[in-house]
Parts: C-alpha cells; structure tokens; sequence
C-alpha cells in the first residue's frame, strides 16, 4: 500500500500571508501616492523654471539691442523665446498660455483653468518692466512653503 500525503497550506498560513501583504501596502501605499504629487510639482517648477530662464535670456539680448526687455505674449510662444513646445499644467491638463492684467499676476490669480494652463503678465512700460509667468492652478502641491505647509501650483 503507498503513503500519500497531502501537500498544501493550513488556513493559519494563508492568513498570516494575508496579514503580511496588507501590512505592507498600508506602508507602500501612501509612500507612492505622494511620489505622484512630487512628480506634478517637480513638472511645475520646472516648466515654470525653463519658461523664466527663456524670458531672462530674450531680456538680455533685447537689452543689448535697445528693445523692450520682455516678450509680449505672442513672442512668447511663436518660437522666438521658448525654444520648445510649452507642455500641459499637470494639474490640469491644459498647455495654453494666457494674458493675464497686473492684479491677477501680483496676486497669483488662477483665471480660466479650463483654457489655461499657464498664466502670463508682462507691462514693458512700467519704471521698472515687469513681466509674471505662473500656473494656472491652485492645487496644493508637495512643496513646502518654509511655515510647516505646501504651496500652490500657482505659487510656485
């Protein structure tokens, strides 16, 4: 007569598995869902940091040359300051720069998010010229706002 044995787990086995695999994604879990949120606010600042740079270098040749220091927004985005496509505010998906006035820009204002999702000022009249590039979002990002709170996507 042969011997069999049954080979298989007993229900603690399985449980305790169970328990070990939940415990570690109540840990796993929130430590990738914050790398999402890192990785739109690292976009943005970047996006928002490549745009200024842009802006500084056509203010220094337009300086040179006696022209009026910052771009208008037409210039800004016909390929003679952004030598790139401007991409989507991964807030909102949307890539379109807009005009915004002086108050909306002092103030960070997030204005038609639908259609914008970068927002810009420029007023090469003023003593001195000013000229604001910002999101047009106001989600919270994972940035620290140097208080013990994050930024804004526009605030960035």
């Amino acid at each position: 007569m042969k011997n069999t044995t049954n080979n298989a787990f007993t229900l603690i086995e399985v449980l305790i598995v169970v328990v070990i695999l939940g415990i570690l994604s109540a840990v796993a879990i929130p430590k990738f869902a914050t790398a999402s949120e890192d990785a739109k606010s690292s976009a943005v600042q970047s996006v928002v940091a490549g745009v200024r740079s842009s802006i500084a270098t056509y203010r220094t040749s337009a300086v040179i040359q006696g022209n009026s220091p910052y771009p208008t927004l037409s210039q800004l985005g016909d390929g003679s300051v952004l030598k790139f496509d401007l991409p989507t505010n991964p807030y909102s998906g949307v890539g379109s720069v807009q005009a915004v006035n002086q108050t909306q820009a002092l103030a960070r204002s997030v204005v038609n998010p639908t259609t914008a999702g970068w927002n810009y000022y420029v007023n090469n009249a003023s003593t001195p010229p000013v000229a604001i590039f910002y999101s047009n979002n106001s989600d919270t990002t994972s940035v620290s706002n140097g208080s013990g709170g994050t930024k804004t996507a526009n605030e960035l």
